[in-house]
């Protein structure tokens, strides 16, 4: 079983890899990370490849969530590219076709921005979902 913390943060971005453009990894409760305080897995894509993740224990969720985000921000570009599918995930609606939003911690919050104008555009596990601050 997942550890609880990694479990919780990976089910938020799960849910941004179930919105249109993403992909949806088979997570697998392979830890291989062996340093103390943190918990690892691995996500595989369709192809078989894999990839393992990490988080640090004890760190606030915010944190724990944008630096996952980037780990599978990473995994899915490969996983997309294997299928021949737009790398660009998740896409920047700023400027389409250009660059993929990156995560970042705000504020307290998980969020994915802009990396050219820096615009917060809608917190980590919320892509596709329709958000008035945006």
């Amino acid at each position: 079983m997942v550890d609880p913390e990694l479990e919780a943060a990976l089910t938020v971005l799960l849910r941004d890899l179930s919105a249109p453009g993403g992909v949806v990894p088979d997570v697998r409760d392979v830890p291989w990370q062996p340093y103390p305080g943190t918990a690892s897995c691995m996500l595989h894509a369709a192809d078989g490849s894999g990839m393992g993740v990490f988080i640090e224990l004890g760190r606030p969720t915010a944190e724990q969530v944008a630096h996952l985000a980037d780990q599978v921000q990473e995994w899915a570009v490969e996983a997309l590219w294997t299928l021949s599918a737009s790398t660009s995930w998740p896409p920047c609606p700023h400027h389409p076709g250009s660059h993929p939003l990156q995560a970042e911690e705000h504020d307290g919050r998980a969020v994915w921005c802009c990396p050219v104008d820096r615009h917060v555009v809608t917190e980590v596990g919320r892509l596709g979902v329709q958000d008035a601050s945006s």
